[in-house]
């Protein structure tokens, strides 16, 4: 029956499944109900539904999973109980971070607060040892000291040991000390060392990046190994099973559960990796990626066919200091929850319904309106088509819910619905905003890319409303997420910070650097059985003015030769023109750390186009029903999206319905179908 690929994005509300078969290059996809007690029976589920259709589980040779196990317990303060171990004098870094708050808008904001400290003053215990900023030893470790705090953590039970010395990255002995005299005092206890984990200049973000790495890991760990056994347990025991990370590529379970921090961007990340490929297939080179799942929305950029990579982001107002990419996430989804607050106001988000109870039109307990109602009420859902025809929505119960409203407003129920939509509409445009416009990019030239099991029902009001260039949405939308874990690579990120002036420092001397974290990253990736063929380095350094505080990453010929590193200084003078519009080339530059990142190239899946079949557009209409417009209840057209042929195109108002999402063509807008089965929607006829 040929081998197959499965891959699975566990949302909020729904897990998505991809399989492809490998011989033949078809596509199946399935969306199972999320188990958010234990996201891996879902996943078992999905796994057995291919077996049940009569793939032998040995077949199943790759498996490549987007996780939100992480980043749901950063986000819900549910990390195991951490402690933090610091060079004595330095236990404040933590708590005073940068300085008084953060960067950005939050500076104007007077109620601004702090986000909670993961780990509390009471289990931050101080280390009697010192080394210089030139990686010297000022002061030797001492042991006894610190199997003393050890015994005192023990008495309070922690679970997980972030470690973080003052220079660790420049001399790692004494955290590596630290590891195993903790393996000896407390054996049952995760360590997570800041020299392996962020091996970089400035502590606080090695600090922060490490205690996050601490509190999540033994719960990310668990959950692979339960993942893991589970997969056993259907017989799906191939070596390629792999976590996605936030720097939109995979790695594999054991190097995931060491690496915990890595993957709270995991859920999304697959989407965009799916969109690069959408620049391919489209000839679209702008894009904003449109994520709208059950419980939240994700925003991406990418700018001539390539996303927007940043060495630091925050989640929650977390600092963390790893590569991944540019995702701005707001709560907005088709579970979000709308009501009236004590003053009358009406209020969406950001709570949602999540999987349990569910939209109330779910039939699941729940009874609070959600966007998914509200849509429903508006006749975008209909009510015996959803997810093909395997789930029934109650339009009855949704109309309940949202009178719930529309009462206390004194409204029409569909005027209710309709406000609510528009409220989250403007949510979701900020988000898009802060991303595009904010940052200096015109939103005509980009076209919007709606994904996720809500997005194609929200995409075309929004594009139209901020005056984009108009919308694509792919042949599986509902499943996009899962459908980029099939054409990601495997990618690992290296570091290590050494400062020099870049007009003093030879290229033999950084071509030394970067040998060894040549070498490591192809040791790893050969233990994770890739050839040489199959895999590529890409080096870059971390640069910037004498005496700023932040750095520009330049990439790097494979091979510096001589006045190489001259070039890569002007080529630096001008992307600081570019970035912040003013340059400084009589001034000296300096190299602040090497950035190395190794690919392991999986074989890619030929997604296949399509020739026209013939078939009438009027074949392709399920149903009319009424849906709601601007006041306008106007009765529309639904089309059936596997029955429509490549070629045609159609007018709005419309409806697209598929198994796995439903497409909003509003009025006004004109949709084609595209070679690759794309619906491209102009807002406006030319």
């Amino acid at each position: 029956m040929g081998q197959y690929r499965v891959t699975v994005d566990t949302g909020g509300t729904f897990s998505d499944f991809v399989y492809v078969n490998e011989d033949t290059d078809e596509v199946t996809i399935a969306k199972i109900p999320s188990t958010p007690d234990d996201p891996s029976k879902a996943i078992r589920e999905g796994v057995q539904l291919l077996i049940d259709k009569g793939v032998p589980a040995s077949d199943i040779r790759y498996f490549c999973h987007g996780t939100t196990v992480g980043t749901n317990a950063l986000l819900e303060g549910k990390g195991v109980r951490t402690a933090l171990l610091v060079t004595e004098g330095f236990r404040g870094i933590y708590e005073v971070q940068e300085q008084s708050r953060p960067h950005g808008s939050v500076i104007f904001d007077i109620l601004y607060d702090r986000p909670k400290r993961l780990v509390p003053a009471s289990l931050t215990g101080e280390v009697s040892e010192r080394v210089s900023f030139k990686g010297d030893v000022l002061k030797e470790l001492d042991e006894e000291a610190l199997r003393q705090t050890l015994c005192d953590l023990a008495l309070r039970e922690v679970q997980s040991i972030a470690v973080c010395l003052l220079f660790s990255f420049l001399h790692p002995q004494h955290e590596q000390r630290i590891r195993e005299i903790i393996h000896e005092e407390l054996p049952d206890v995760s360590v997570s060392l800041s020299s392996e984990v962020i091996p970089q200049i400035r502590e606080y973000y090695r600090l922060s990046t490490t205690v996050i790495n601490a509190y999540l890991q033994p719960i990310l760990a668990h959950y692979i190994a339960n993942l893991d056994e589970r997969l056993a347990s259907a017989g799906v025991n191939t070596k390629q099973k792999y976590i996605m990370q936030s720097n939109g590529g995979m790695a594999t379970f054991a190097a995931t559960a060491k690496k915990a921090v890595a993957t709270v961007l995991s859920g999304p990340a697959g989407g965009i990796t799916a969109a690069v490929n959408a620049c391919k297939t489209t000839g679209a080179q702008n894009l904003v990626t449109f994520d709208m799942g059950g419980t939240s929305c994700d925003v991406a950029l990418i700018r001539h066919g390539e996303p927007s990579i940043s060495n630091r982001g925050k989640i929650d107002g977390r600092d963390i200091a790893l590569p991944m990419i540019g995702i701005n996430t707001v709560s907005a989804g088709g579970g979000t929850l709308a009501r009236v607050d004590r003053f009358g106001t009406l209020e969406v988000g950001p709570e949602s319904a999540g999987a349990v109870p569910g939209p109330a039109c779910y039939s699941r307990g729940g009874d609070q309106p959600t966007i998914t109602d509200c849509n429903l009420v508006l006749g975008y859902l209909g009510e015996d088509n959803f997810l093909g025809g395997g789930m029934r929505l109650d339009k009855a119960a949704a109309i309940q819910a949202v009178e719930k409203v529309a009462k206390p407003l004194g409204m029409d129920v569909l005027d209710a619905a309709e406000g609510i939509v528009r409220i989250i509409n403007v949510k979701m445009q900020e988000a898009v905003k802060a991303i595009s416009t904010m940052r200096g990019h015109n939103l005509q030239e980009f076209m919007l890319l709606g994904f996720g099991g809500a997005g194609p029902l929200h995409a075309g009001r929004i594009a139209e409303d901020l005056g984009m260039a108009g919308v694509i949405v792919p042949l599986y939308p509902g499943v996009y997420s899962a459908m980029g874990l099939v054409m990601s690579d495997v990618k690992h990120d290296y570091i290590r910070s050494r400062l020099s002036d870049i007009a003093s420092v030879p290229e033999s001397e950084v071509e030394a650097q970067f040998a060894s974290l040549v070498q490591e990253a192809r040791d790893e990736l050969k233990a994770e059985g890739f050839e040489a063929s199959q895999t590529s380095i890409e080096r870059s350094l971390d640069m910037r003015y004498a005496g700023q505080g932040y750095e520009i990453t330049m990439p790097i010929p494979d091979d510096l030769t001589e006045g190489a590193l001259a070039r890569v200084r002007s080529e630096f003078d001008e992307s600081h023109r570019q970035t912040f519009g003013h340059t400084a080339p009589d001034q000296p530059v300096e190299i602040v750390s090497y950035r190395l990142r190794s690919v392991g190239r999986v074989p890619p899946v030929n997604l296949p186009s399509f020739e026209p079949q013939g078939i009438a557009l009027e074949d392709a209409i399920r149903e009319h029903r009424p849906m709601r417009f601007d006041k306008q209840t106007l009765n529309c057209p639904v089309y059936q999206r596997e029955k429509l042929d490549v070629g045609v195109s159609f007018k709005g108002p419309a409806v697209v319905d598929q198994l796995d999402c439903t497409t909003v063509i509003f009025p006004g807008q004109t949709a084609r179908v595209d070679s690759h089965k794309n619906l491209i929607v102009t807002i406006k006829e030319a």
